[in-house]
């Protein structure tokens, strides 16, 4: 008996002695860089490089057929989940929507702590593409945290208690935090979002212990005229300014926020941002149709330590599509023309990808990764692309484009493997129908975007519309940055698919839409495995080493600004609670089918209270202020499916939630700021209309677009 409650107190001991060194995340600027070639991940994109390649083998292409679930955790929150997880010294670390932060011991599951920044709920409006979180960054003890509501939180590693948290924004602008931190020299480096809405972007880098703010560098320059006392201010004199003309961004505040990709090169001491969109979109109105608008969609190069500017590039000059340079930045060492070079590599919106000398931010190559129409190429000597002259739609009435908003590639992280020299990019075909807002007017904390989103309603004929989400679809595409050009590719059939990984056991692991994790052959695209996750699937995965074994581990939760702007295009399924699945080598672990959500009961359409609004006023409000989250024709389903919801009844419940904000603490504010309540009474006189055709509709067919079921 004794000898029983020995082995018990020792097993004790050693199991506290454990996980005292796994709660350390003794993570430095030594230890990120190593990264980069070694087996950890200990930062968003793995290491400073952001390549998001691992050396790890161990499940390779002729034994990833035995890959099964090793554990899995459920999250409280049903919107997207983008996070990248990292796992440091045993822990694994991640974030969900509404920028929660979960440890969990990387080996077993067991959930060490979770921490919950109790973002309000009506801050969900502020958020242009889903109340979603990338990630978290771990450095000395402290992980650190973005939230949806501006601020920079610093929690401790081991017990997930907040350390210190600091506002970042002007909470009387709708900014917000999607991205994940970096850390850099003992700097926690992050910018924002809110582009859409008009807000003036802006990077910050604070101190990793105590939270005080290092420097500040704006992104476009400051409406008034006035220096803002930043890092930002002399290139705005020197470079930015001029750039400029006289325009609604100076109600706006202009955009170009760096709402996520950043990488690090520690021997020339740069930290690159990408920078997005202008605000309003729409050139002409912005900035008068005149100037380059910098650093709106450019790369930027500064210095960690200052802030100070050393160079960038502008992928898109007087950009007027949304076509922001904020997608995935990754570092690399390649051979060109028989001399190494030190690349800068990104395949930003606009579909072209660049690689350029990141030292001096020249240009060495551009091609476009996947059909355009907007642009014939890029010039080698200027940089500057070679537009279509008809794409700028101020000029004419509509211009169908590809891309559109959403991008040749999105949020959605790329990733590069050196053994094969190929970069795997998450591609989107989606065409979008730009028209110049006529009669456009800046409202404050509304999407001010100068483009008549009316265009963009759904056609009402059935084969047309068939024909129009036919033309949508998804791919990934195995790139040779090289050479500038595809070396394969695979279809999907759905466009807003899950970032990238590829590994030192020549695979190349990506979710998908319609609800399933790939692993495919790095060298020729061959699918080798695939998982039913029984969720749709839009973050990248990871992959760490754990007591000589292989884990390969990835976010499941399907949202963000696809499912959102474009449900029509997606897979039609409820909304499903986020899981991590976690996978090795002969996992047996079952994750149980998702519940069945409960089902709203069916409206009664004969029994809808009759409308006296106008419904061609409500069609053209509703396009110009609803589409982005309930979908072009309120065909929304994944937000609330406005034409089933009890709302839609009676004119007082509508007015209720449209205009008194009675749904504001789950993320549907009042619009009373930007419509009338007879405005808001056509517009549901327009979604009856929608209801009604609905209701008379015949069943959806069996192989439509429809989700498989659920994992068993």
């Amino acid at each position: 008996m004794k000898i029983i409650r020995f082995g018990l107190v020792a097993a004790a001991v050693l199991s506290l002695a454990a996980c005292q060194k796994a709660g350390t995340a003794n993570v430095d600027g030594k230890r990120i860089a190593e990264a980069d070639a070694n087996a950890e991940w200990v930062s968003y994109g793995k290491g400073y490089s952001e390549q998001r390649f691992s050396p790890l083998d161990k499940v390779n292409a002729g034994n990833v057929g035995q890959l099964g679930l090793a554990w899995y955790a459920e999250f409280d929150t049903d919107r997207g989940q983008e996070a990248t997880p990292l796992v440091v010294d045993g822990v694994l670390y991640t974030s969900t929507a509404w920028s929660k932060v979960f440890a969990f011991n990387a080996k077993t599951g067991e959930l060490l702590w979770k921490f919950d920044p109790k973002v309000e709920g009506a801050k969900g409006f502020n958020a242009c593409c889903d109340v979603v979180n990338r990630g978290v960054a771990v450095w000395k003890g402290k992980v650190y945290v973005g939230t949806i509501d501006g601020r920079l939180i610093a929690l401790d590693a081991k017990t997930g208690d907040q350390v210190w948290s600091v506002q970042t924004t002007d909470t009387s602008k709708p900014y917000t935090i999607t991205g994940a931190p970096r850390v850099v020299k003992d700097k926690v480096l992050i910018g924002n979002g809110g582009a859409e809405y008009g807000v003036r972007g802006y990077i910050t880098a604070y101190d990793a212990a105590t939270g005080k703010q290092a420097w500040r560098f704006y992104t476009v320059p400051n409406p008034t005229g006035a220096p803002d006392g930043a890092a930002s201010d002399k290139v705005m004199r020197e470079k930015v300014n001029a750039t400029w003309s006289e325009g609604e961004w100076k109600k706006t505040g202009g955009g170009g926020t760096a709402w996520d990709s950043m990488a690090y090169d520690p021997e020339l001491d740069l930290i690159y941002f990408g920078i997005g969109n202008g605000n309003p979109w729409n050139h002409k109105l912005r900035s008068g149709g005149q100037g380059d608008n910098l650093f709106v969609s450019s790369i930027l190069a500064l210095k960690p330590d200052t802030g100070e500017y050393v160079w960038h590039y502008q992928t898109t000059p007087g950009e007027s599509w949304d076509y922001t340079a904020t997608q995935h930045i990754i570092l690399a060492d390649l051979n060109i023309g028989g001399q190494p070079r030190k690349v800068l590599m990104q395949a930003p919106k606009n579909g072209f990808f660049y690689v350029i000398d990141r030292a001096s931010g020249k240009l060495i190559s551009a091609k476009n990764y996947t059909n355009i129409t907007w642009a014939s190429g890029v010039d080698p000597k200027t940089g500057r692309p070679i537009e279509n002259p008809a794409a700028r739609y101020q000029q004419s009435s509509t211009v169908l484009q590809i891309p559109g908003p959403l991008g040749a590639h999105n949020w959605q992280p790329m990733a590069f493997n050196p053994k094969t020299g190929l970069v795997y990019i998450p591609t989107n075909v989606t065409p979008f129908g730009y028209t110049d807002d006529k009669g456009f007017g800046v409202r404050p904390g509304a999407w001010n975007t100068g483009v008549d989103f009316l265009t963009n309603a759904l056609p009402t004929d059935e084969a047309t519309l068939k024909a129009l989400t036919a033309m949508i679809k998804g791919q990934l595409v195995a790139w040779d940055p090289v050479n500038q050009k595809p070396v394969w590719t695979v279809d999907h059939p759905y466009f807003w698919n899950a970032g990238v990984l590829s590994t030192g056991g020549g695979l190349v692991f990506q979710g998908a839409a319609e609800g399933q994790f790939s692993a495919y052959d790095a060298a020729n695209g061959s699918k080798l495995w695939s998982y039913p996750t029984g969720n749709g699937i839009i973050a990248a995965p990871m992959t760490y080493e754990q007591d000589g074994e292989q884990y390969v581990a990835i976010m499941v939760g399907v949202g963000g600004g696809g499912q959102i702007s474009a449900p029509a295009s997606m897979p039609q399924r409820p909304r499903l609670p986020g899981r991590l699945l976690v996978f090795k080598l002969g996992g047996k672990a079952q994750a149980p089918a998702f519940p069945t959500p409960p089902q709203a009961a069916p409206i009664d359409v004969a029994a809808i209270q009759p409308s006296t609004g106008d419904v061609q006023h409500g069609f053209a409000l509703f396009h110009q202020n609803c589409q982005v989250c309930h979908g072009p024709n309120a065909s929304g389903a994944w937000l609330p499916d406005l034409k089933r919801s009890p709302m839609l009844t009676t004119a007082e419940n509508w007015k209720g939630v449209v205009i008194d904000g009675l749904s504001a603490p789950r993320g549907m504010a009042s619009f009373a700021r930007f419509m009338t309540p007879k405005d808001a009474e056509d517009i549901r006189a327009y979604v009856i209309k929608e209801a009604r055709t609905a209701a008379a509709a015949p069943a959806t067919p069996q192989g439509s677009r429809v989700a498989p079921a659920p994992i068993g």
